[in-house]
């Protein structure tokens, strides 16, 4: 957000966490030193119904939330009454439930895509089976390093980087979601098919490469070359037919 122009402040004031104890806000004791960011101060929410604990589903309906992240390991966070809320603040709210293993899971797929009737955009950390509704079938992506990583690691060989910056891996994820502007996608998914993870990586790996020497981390280096560097280092696995036999 701050890369599209808020001030930290103003990107800061767009993220709601919640814990076990509620939402987090600037009057609590004994927050954690990493949570302390992650606060809303208590003057943003002073208009706020607070006769209910601020749980979850009381945030979702009071900050009028469009995008949930689950990162609880929580079974179960994400109730009906969750999702439907979402669906009152947004025409496709997008869900995110990515606690892994799939026994841990804030909601199933197939949960959200029946209570949201096939609104919500849903992407797991864990693979999953499409889900249906209404006879319409919509594709669940696998959120998660899976897209982002193979392309890092061929734009830090191609671009012979002497470490990985956070703008390196900023541009890996802002290349990401360019791409996936530029795939015909099946209904519900926000990543491009896995199939095509070839050219994704090295589009990824060319935006990774670029910003290593931006951030002083590689030489400079023409366009041309660095393509022939990734295509260099670039590799298909092929593997032989074998079968075995006995003696």
């Amino acid at each position: 957000m701050q890369r599209e122009g808020l001030t930290e402040a103003q990107a800061r004031s767009q993220v709601f966490m919640v814990d076990r104890y509620g939402l987090l806000t600037d009057n609590m004791t004994e927050l954690q030193k990493f949570q302390e960011p992650l606060v809303q101060k208590e003057s943003a929410i002073e208009s706020w119904d607070k006769s209910k604990k601020l749980g979850l589903a009381q945030v979702v309906k009071q900050a009028k939330i469009t995008v949930l992240f689950g990162v609880s390991g929580q079974k179960g966070l994400f109730t009906q009454e969750v999702i439907e809320s979402l669906c009152v603040n947004t025409e496709h709210p997008i869900v995110l439930p990515l606690s892994n293993p799939t026994s841990r899971v804030e909601a199933t797929p197939q949960e959200v895509t029946n209570w949201s009737k096939g609104k919500a955009i849903v992407a797991t950390g864990s693979p999953f089976p499409h889900t249906t509704f209404e006879g319409q079938s919509f594709e669940v992506s696998q959120c998660n390093n899976s897209y982002i990583f193979p392309g890092i690691g061929l734009g830090v060989l191609a671009a012979r980087a002497t470490g990985i910056s956070d703008n390196m891996l900023m541009a890996a994820s802002q290349a990401l979601a360019d791409i996936s502007m530029e795939y015909e996608k099946a209904p519900g998914a926000i990543l491009p098919p896995i199939k095509v993870i070839r050219e994704i990586s090295e589009k990824i790996a060319y935006a990774v490469a670029l910003q290593a020497a931006q951030d002083k981390l590689a030489l400079p280096i023409t366009a041309e070359n660095l393509q022939r560097r990734l295509k260099a280092n670039f590799w298909l696995p092929e593997y032989r037919n074998y079968r075995r036999t006995s003696f």
